[in-house]
C-alpha cells in the first residue's frame, strides 16, 4: 500500500510517529520518502541518531510548525499520504493556554487541508482523540473542531483525488503522559495518587493506533471517522498492576477530566456503523457518498438506535494481570511487580 509512495507525518517525533515510523519500515521497505515534520530539532536529532542517512535514506526530517502554512505547504510537496500527528495534547495546558492550544490544533489542521488541497496528496489521515467526543475541555474542543474540519473538507475536495478522515481512540499505552510511566515512577515512594477511584479509561497500545491508521489509508471512502473496538480499565487496576503494595491516595479529578471517556455518543450513533474490527462515524454532510455507499464499501451494518461507546459501559475490560502483560509487552519489557 505504501510502497513507492511517499509519507508525511506531522508530529512525527512523537510516541506516534516514532511506531508509525518503526512499523512502515518494516512492512513498506520499498516506502519512497518519509518525511518527518516537526518543530523539535532535539527530537528530529536524536531519530537520526536511530535511522542514519547512510542506511535509510528514505527518512527526512523538515522542521516546521502546522501553524506556518507556507512551511507546510512545501514539506507537502511530491507527497501521497499525510498523517496529522502534531498537536497540543496535555487538558491542564490547553486551560491555561487556550491560544496556542487553538492556534496548533484548530489553525494548524485547517493549514493541513490546504497544503494537501493544494498540492497532489491522495490521502489524508488525522489523529483524534476520545476528548473530542461530547468534550468538556478546550483540547477536546478543539480536537472535535479539527475533526469537523477534516471530514468537511472532502466536500470541497473538487475534482481532486483526495481522501481526508480521522481516526479518534483512548489512552496510549507507555506514551508521553500516560498514566502507567506516571505510576511507576511513584511506586518507590509507596503511595499512588488516584484522580477517583471509579475512573475508568479506554486502552491501545502505539502499534494498535498506528494500525488503525493504516487501515484508514487503505480503506476509507473519506469523511469517516474511525473507532475502534477496545478494552477498558479502571484506574485503581492500573494501579494494582503496578503497585499492589502500594498505598493509593484519591487526589481528586484535575481541572476539565471527565470521570468517564466516551468515543460514541447516543447522537453520534445514528450515523455510525459497524465494521467488525472498528466503528465508523459517517459525516452527517456529504456531497460525495451516501449511506449506502459506507456500509457498502465496507461491508458493514448500523449500529442498534440508542447505541453508546464509553468508557465504563463497555463490555470488554482489562484485569490486573492482563495489564501487567501489557505493560511488559508495550511499556517496559523489565516491568516487575513490586
Amino acid at each position: 500500500m505504501l510502497n513507492h509512495k511517499s509519507v508525511l507525518i506531522t508530529g512525527g517525533t512523537g510516541s506516534f510517529g516514532k511506531k508509525f515510523v518503526e512499523t512502515i519500515l518494516n512492512r513498506y521497505p520499498e516506502v519512497k520518502r518519509i518525511v518527518i515534520y516537526s518543530r523539535d530539532e532535539l527530537k528530529q536529532f536524536e531519530l537520526k541518531q536511530k535511522y542514519p542517512h547512510d542506511q535509510y535514506p528514505q527518512l527526512r526530517f523538515f522542521i516546521g510548525d502546522v501553524r506556518d502554512a507556507d512551511r507546510l505547504k512545501r514539506a507537502c510537496e511530491d507527497i501521497d499520504v499525510i498523517i496529522h500527528a502534531a498537536a497540543i495534547k496535555q487538558v491542564d495546558t490547553a486551560e491555561y493556554n487556550p491560544e496556542e492550544c487553538i492556534k496548533t490544533n484548530v489553525h494548524g489542521a485547517q493549514n493541513v487541508i490546504n497544503a494537501a488541497l493544494q498540492t497532489q496528496v491522495k490521502h489524508v489521515v488525522a489523529l483524534s482523540t476520545d476528548k473530542a467526543c461530547a468534550p468538556i475541555n478546550l483540547y477536546g474542543a478543539t480536537k472535535l473542531c479539527s475533526d469537523k474540519l477534516f471530514v468537511a473538507a472532502n466536500n470541497i475536495s473538487g475534482k481532486r483525488d483526495i481522501r481526508f478522515s480521522v481516526v479518534r481512540y483512548g489512552n496510549v499505552m507507555g506514551s508521553r503522559g500516560s498514566v502507567i510511566p506516571f505510576f511507576i515512577s511513584k511506586r518507590e515512594t509507596g503511595v499512588i495518587p488516584i484522580t477517583h477511584k471509579d475512573m475508568t479509561r479506554f486502552n491501545i497500545s502505539l502499534q494498535a493506533g498506528v494500525d488503525l491508521v493504516l487501515f484508514a489509508i487503505g480503506n476509507h471512502l473519506g469523511g469517516e471517522i474511525f473507532v475502534p473496538k477496545i478494552p477498558s480499565y479502571k484506574i485503581v487496576t492500573v494501579a494494582e498492576a503496578i503497585a499492589p503494595n502500594a498505598k493509593q491516595v484519591v487526589v481528586g479529578i484535575r481541572p476539565g477530566e471527565k470521570l468517564h471517556e466516551e468515543m460514541i455518543t447516543v447522537t453520534d450513533s445514528m450515523n455510525t456503523i459497524d465494521l467488525g474490527k472498528y466503528y465508523a462515524i459517517l459525516p452527517s454532510v456529504s456531497f460525495k457518498h451516501k449511506r449506502s455507499d459506507y456500509l457498502e464499501h465496507h461491508h458493514a451494518t448500523p449500529v442498534p438506535e440508542g447505541f453508546h461507546y464509553s468508557s465504563d459501559k463497555n463490555t470488554e475490560w482489562e484485569t490486573v494481570e492482563s495489564m501487567r502483560e501489557k505493560i511488559v509487552k508495550y511499556c517496559d519489557p523489565n516491568f516487575v511487580v513490586k
